[in-house]
């Protein structure tokens, strides 16, 4: 008894009750601590949370998920929508040419080459390349070998171009028919 207070008590002779030590104590740890049940519905609240958060989680990633499905589907379907809003213009010019009825050979060449300017215009501005390999090295990539011929060029060197190949962003959408030499024996 070491407390002043219990000391204090001790001399006047009122020894403290065991009873009212513990009891306050006691009820002050009831107080602090909940009981089993409420500490099990604060768990089952807390679990309903998670389980809500949860679900609203996954269908948030299905709803992304299912707008990219719908946006790379639109993308296919409109792919072509620009280059060919771009051919729109050259057909109006070859219907415009056609529709004239009194054309010169001149008149009708110069509509023709406009049309070519056109078309080509429609092809840069989409990244159509037109490939035309004359005098270079053969590659099987971007050219297709029709026959070999013999010439003073290096063997397996583009000698003639049949028909020019066309590559799409890097990607071969034709390859260009060719002659290629033939190696010297």
């Amino acid at each position: 008894m070491s407390n002043p207070e219990n000391a204090q008590d001790s001399i006047l002779g009122n020894e403290p009750s065991i009873e009212t030590v513990v009891e306050p104590a006691a009820a002050e740890h009831t107080d602090t601590l909940p009981s089993i049940e409420e500490q099990f519905r604060q768990l089952e609240l807390k679990a309903a949370e998670h389980y809500d958060a949860w679900l609203r989680a996954k269908a948030e990633g299905e709803n992304i998920r299912r707008r990219a499905q719908d946006d790379i589907s639109k993308a296919h379907k409109f792919a072509v929508e620009k280059f060919a809003g771009e051919l729109l213009a050259v057909k109006d010019s070859l219907e415009a040419a056609l529709a004239v009825q009194e054309q010169t050979v001149d008149s009708f060449k110069s509509g023709v080459e406009l049309t070519l300017k056109q078309l080509v215009s429609a092809f840069e501005k989409n990244a159509l390349v037109e490939v035309n390999p004359a005098g270079e090295k053969f590659d099987p990539h971007k050219h297709q070998a029709i026959g070999m011929v013999d010439s003073e060029q290096e063997a397996n060197t583009v000698v003639t171009v049949l028909q020019k190949g066309y590559l799409i962003a890097d990607r071969t959408l034709r390859p260009a028919l060719v002659m290629v030499a033939k190696p010297k024996s």
